[in-house]
């Protein structure tokens, strides 16, 4: 094999515009009009602009791999900043297909590869923004995948489209409306989608609207009638006390709206032993019956625990009652008291047939507790109606696009979709697809999971998060309204996504179900992918939601796709210890051992010219204690890393992108990774050097903390900090053929994770220990205590070893000392005292302070009181501070510290551009 060295360097194994493309993709989570992750939801889906700039900058050379043309370091950096600006322009969303910033980017990749482009495969395709960003980019993309719900959403993006690009709608109203118009892209493709939506909506509304029957509206709201937007209903339990025994509601909050101004809530009212329910203006001044530890009846005050509520579910014995009806108003909301008519309305049969499968994955799904364990208990029996109706109007659209396609001219070549046809009836069929697309979003607004979100009153999914949650008073939503979780809104999303796919393809791409550790045969290829994150998400679990209707909508255009009753599982690459009857080491291996075929399938498959590049988001930190002391790594990165290692990869660089919006679910209050790691990976040499552990350490210290240098000077969220270090620590690791121990046997990666920690904390420990005296001894109490009490005995002895006095201390307003204990004092007991020297702690406290009381402007002020090189110190100990709180599970504290850098560039703008009107008092010249 030839030397990795004697390859051109890529620009992504060397610089990026890492602030562009983190600001671009964290705004594009934020995008719901015209994005491609409307068609169809998927769980930790990537953005397109990360995609597209890590997929670019693999195939555009870098100006030092041309000496000939940039000899010098200001010639080179001066080339890289006019790609740089390419690249800029390239992942802006509204520029997605600006054919001119295309057709500039395309023009960098054959300067570098030539006309010859390499297609691009991605093993683990799911919500498909890799192989749909190459397709963009001009090259042939094929998606693999094992799961039949991310190959149908592949192939709905980069292989449907492509095929009937141009083509002229043949629908009666398009044609007879439109029959001159030049239909470019998939305008063609998108209209017919809409007229077969349209139709299969009032179809729907024809066979089954008297199921969801307007609202009368009381006169104090306006009078008449209004369209239901969500019936509020209350699981019921029988209340365990002997003496009670009745039902009693289970609500998590009786609150309808929360809005200023416009708040409404649900008044229970007990009368002969029965309960009803008013619809009041204001807020509730009763707290909900459920919370985190069990129940409350509500008729005798006594606690239902939880046993007894899985109890009643197990023996269907939980019922439910309506609370409250929303509707459609001509100035917001209206909240109308439930009705005997409404209640009617919904009391109908379950359907003849319908769709379910088992429920799968104890770690996602908590409600098979409360006796739902298929996926049709998830649903009522109005909703069961509802979306069999829908689905088997799928088919017979299908049918009128196939008939309509041969009255408009289409040749019929009596090929299926699924076996490559272009005509009639796969054009029918590809209409069927989409279709089938807006049943599955219809489910997951369509579901007794679903909750009512009172600050925003709006419908809240079934899949706000990855996991499948007990819900106890939850929104049956009105598919035929106009509002939150209607059938016309989900639609109006499918339709607007066709203009976010790619408007003109070199190349029709391929999606198909195939397992990553087999070999596909293909070689001499780009390999771009994002596997799964250990056990982080059980896709195939979760997926089974949403298969189990895109079987029933789509198994006569797919048949093999879809074959199997649910998702397949067995083979599924996740470390879920479920699946080995909860054995962890089991699954642990499970995992390594699959990541390694695959890998080794992608040493197969990819061309030595072009680096891999394999994200991966996982944070789980597991503290080992050992003679020397604790050590730190984790079994998610660990298992992945050995997987490519153990491959034959050198890993040539690392770039932590911020992938995910502020304020999601999961991130709110916790401290989940914001940012995917993308590793940049070249095949190692044959001959590459042994060295040992001594030697490994010494590279580590050299190497690791400039770059550690580098990611603070960019502000990397301190909760994504030790995950970026382990990439240019384990980039020094990974390119040793072998790093042999102090006893000559060889190092593990979980052994190198352990020493990359190590380093990261003396990184850390340096920094403090570069601090005043007064702040590396509140550091280390911290430590300790954190702002706890303790003895002033072993406070004072920490105060002789850091040469400060406690009495010292407490006069500079860092501490509390009294009756035989010391505290340092909370952020907000904290007086700043400019006449004095100003200690880093002192600072970093108060910066975080004013962030969190006054926001960004409230920093900035504070900021603007000390000089820049403390500022930036005192943002440094917010990095150490951090770990300390991570490590110790003090969620609220690591949250503070982690929002204070993370909103740093915006605090140092705010605070130059107060600067810059504090008004500046002129002489009098007296």
């Amino acid at each position: 094999m030839t030397s990795s060295s004697d390859y051109k360097k890529k620009l992504i194994e060397v610089a990026l515009p890492l602030d562009d493309i983190n600001a671009a993709s964290a705004r594009e989570k934020s995008i719901r009009h015209g994005h491609p992750s409307t068609l169809h939801l998927w769980w930790a889906r990537r953005p397109l602009a990360t995609a597209r700039a890590v997929i670019w900058s693999s195939l555009v050379d870098d100006p030092s791999a041309h000496p000939e043309k940039f000899p010098t370091e200001e010639a080179q950096a001066k080339e890289r900043e006019r790609l740089f600006n390419i690249l800029r322009e390239l992942v802006v969303w509204e520029n997605s297909n600006n054919q001119d910033v295309l057709d500039a980017a395309k023009a960098e990749i054959h300067a570098s590869m030539g006309n010859d482009l390499p297609p691009l495969l991605d093993p683990f395709a799911g919500g498909g923004a890799i192989p749909l960003e190459a397709q963009r980019l001009g090259l042939k993309a094929y998606a693999q995948d094992l799961n039949p719900v991310a190959v149908t959403i592949n192939k709905a993006m980069i292989e449907i489209p492509p095929k009937f690009a141009g083509n002229k709608p043949v629908n009666p109203r398009s044609r007879q409306e439109r029959p001159f118009d030049t239909w470019a892209g998939n305008t063609g493709l998108a209209s017919d989608v809409e007229y077969y939506g349209n139709w299969m909506r009032e179809e729907a509304f024809r066979r089954i609207g008297h199921l969801y029957p307007k609202v009368k509206v009381p006169e104090d709201q306006g009078g008449g009638e209004a369209t239901v937007i969500a019936w509020i209903w209350a699981r019921t339990v029988k209340c365990p006390n002997p003496a009670c025994g009745h039902e009693t509601p289970l609500v998590r909050s009786f609150d309808l709206s929360k809005k200023k101004g416009k708040e409404w809530h649900v008044k229970p009212i007990i009368e002969d032993r029965k309960i009803r329910f008013e619809v009041k203006p204001g807020k509730s001044e009763r707290e909900g019956t459920v919370n985190r530890q069990g129940a409350t009846c509500l008729h005798c005050g006594m606690p239902i625990g939880f046993p007894h509520v899985r109890e009643a579910g197990k023996s269907h014995e939980l019922g439910a009652r309506l609370m409250a009806i929303v509707a459609e108003g001509k100035r917001g909301r209206i909240f109308v008291d439930a009705n005997d008519e409404h209640v009617m309305a919904s009391s109908t049969d379950k359907p003849d047939a319908y769709p379910s499968g088992k429920l799968a994955g104890k770690s996602q799904v908590n409600i098979g507790l409360y006796g739902l364990t298929e996926t049709a208990d998830l649903f009522t029996n109005r909703q069961l109606i509802t979306l069999t109706t829908f689905s088997s109007l799928v088919k017979e659209a299908q049918q009128k696009a196939y008939e309509d396609a041969l009255a408009s001219g289409m040749v019929d070549d009596g090929i299926g979709l699924d076996a490559g046809g272009v005509g009639a009836r796969a054009y029918g069929e590809a209409i069927g697809v989409y279709l089938a697309f807006v049943v599955d979003q219809l489910t997951n607004q369509c579901s007794s999971i679903c909750g009512w979100n009172a600050p925003n009153t709006q419908m809240r999914t079934v899949f706000a998060r990855q996991a499948i949650p007990m819900v106890w008073d939850y929104a049956e939503s009105n598919p035929f309204s106009n509002s939150t979780g209607s059938f016309d809104n989900l639609f109006k999303l499918t339709i607007q996504a066709f203009a976010g796919l790619p408007s003109q393809c070199a190349h029709n791409g391929s999606a198909r179900q195939f397992d990553a550790q087999s070999d596909n045969g293909m070689r001499e290829i780009m390999v771009s992918t994002d596997p799964p994150y250990y056990d982080n998400i059980g896709y195939a679990d979760l997926s089974d939601y949403f298969y189990v209707w895109l079987r029933q909508s789509l198994k006569g255009t797919y048949s093999k796709l879809f074959g199997t009753m649910l998702v397949p599982k067995a083979e599924e690459l996740v470390a879920t210890p479920y699946r080995f009857g909860g054995n962890k080491q089991r699954a642990k291996d499970f995992f390594e051992d699959g990541m390694l075929h695959a890998f080794k399938q992608v040493y197969d498959y990819a061309r030595e010219d072009i680096p891999v590049t394999i994200y991966y988001a996982f944070k789980q930190s597991e503290t080992e204690q050992k003679d020397e002391g604790e050590k730190t790594a984790s079994s998610g990165w660990e298992t992945m890393l050995a997987a490519i290692i153990k491959a034959g990869f050198a890993i040539t660089g690392t770039w932590p992108v911020r992938t995910e919006k502020p304020g999601r679910t999961i991130g709110n209050g916790a401290n989940a990774l914001a940012s995917s790691i993308v590793l940049v990976c070249r095949k190692r040499p044959v001959d590459a050097p042994i060295c040992t552990r001594r030697e490994l350490v010494t590279a580590l210290r050299r190497e690791l903390r400039p770059a550690l240098d580098n990611l603070q000077a960019a502000n990397i969220a301190p909760v994504d900090l030790a995950q970026s270090a382990i990439g240019p620590g384990i980039a020094v690791y990974s390119r040793y053929s072998h790093v042999l121990d102090a006893d000559g046997s060889e190092m593990g990666v979980r052994a190198a994770l352990q020493l990359i920690n190590e380093e990261l904390d003396a990184y850390f420990n340096e920094q403090s220990d570069g601090a005043d005296s007064e702040s590396r001894f509140c550091v280390e109490l911290y430590k300790q205590a954190g702002f706890n009490d303790v003895k002033y005995g072993e406070a004072e002895v920490l105060a002789t070893a850091k040469n400060v006095s406690i009495q010292a201390m407490e006069n500079a307003g860092l501490l509390d000392a009294g009756k035989g204990v010391v505290h340092l004092l909370a952020r907000d007991q904290i007086v700043m005292k400019t006449d004095l020297r100003t200690p880093t702690w002192l600072l970093a406290q108060q910066l975080t302070n004013a962030l969190d009381r006054d926001g960004v402007e409230g920093c900035a002020k504070q900021a603007m009181s000390v000089s820049a090189a403390d500022a930036e110190q005192a943002k440094a100990l917010a990095y150490r501070l951090f770990t300390i709180a991570d490590r110790k599970n003090w969620a609220g504290e690591a949250y503070a510290y982690n929002a204070l850098v993370t909103s740093w560039s915006d605090v140092v703008l705010k605070a130059a551009e107060l600067r810059r009107h504090v008004p500046v008092q002129e002489s009098l010249g007296i």
